[in-house]
């Protein structure tokens, strides 16, 4: 129970590495608010049910800053604090960059990379206030060794990792925590719209020669989230298996 009196927000929480963040902080005791475009599925609700523990969910747009700021309001009104932030929401619009719409551009930056902004300035009130907090954000490998046809996904990742380790010196005073996860290739809705074959060879070059799985990723925020991580912020885990 590492998370157990903790509560804790997941943005795009209802699939793929949110869902399992979710599921892994309830099971360690975290109260979790959680947010997502749509609703939660009732395979997840009875899921969530069997876990047990305390979870809400809201439904906001990331790249909405007032929505941010009310999915908060909402914890504290609920929980009366919050202790952990993960900023997971992310989306894809992937092609070559001279097939690339401005549209594609802005929205990958608006959902991936505003919405770490959106919510990580509406929560940091109330972590200085608490003189304590961990704030997780989703960046990737693609942030530091590119990958053709995502210009815009790795520009949005690799911006989150300058705004972590900013975001950690300026709060690293107050006792709160800054730091990001790159994760590899991790089996989620995202990444099965790559042909099999090719998820086989990108597998081959990976030391541990095998795709990742949600929970991997989960298990490091798990980590970054309870007090096994008290001395460490501005930092970048890289969970890729060795890719």
């Amino acid at each position: 129970m590492l998370l157990e009196g903790k509560v804790a927000i997941v943005t795009g929480g209802t699939r793929g590495i949110g869902r399992a963040i979710v599921e892994k902080f309830l099971e360690h005791g975290a109260c979790v608010l959680f947010t997502g475009t749509s609703s939660v599925s009732p395979e997840m609700e009875a899921r969530l049910k069997e876990i047990g523990g305390e979870w809400q969910f809201a439904q906001a747009d990331a790249s909405s800053s007032a929505d941010a700021e009310q999915v908060v309001k909402t914890c504290i009104e609920k929980f009366g604090r919050v202790d952990v932030l993960v900023n997971n929401a992310g989306i894809t619009r992937d092609t070559l960059l001279m097939r690339m719409s401005e549209e594609m551009w802005d929205e990958v930056m608006r959902v991936n990379l505003k919405s770490v902004y959106n919510y990580t300035k509406a929560v940091q009130p109330v972590m200085l206030k608490q003189r304590s907090g961990s704030i997780i954000s989703m960046s990737s490998v693609t942030a530091i060794g590119g990958n053709a046809g995502q210009a815009n996904y790795a520009a949005a990742k690799a911006a989150i990792i300058g705004f972590t380790k900013s975001v950690a010196k300026e709060l690293g005073s107050r006792s709160i925590r800054c730091n990001a996860i790159a994760p590899g290739l991790i089996d989620t809705d995202m990444t099965q719209k790559l042909p099999q074959e090719v998820r086989d060879t990108i597998a081959k070059g990976i030391a541990l020669r095998r795709t990742g799985r949600p929970e991997d990723v989960a298990n490091t925020a798990l980590f970054l989230a309870s007090d096994l991580s008290a001395y460490i912020t501005g930092q970048v885990l890289i969970c890729d298996g060795g890719m």
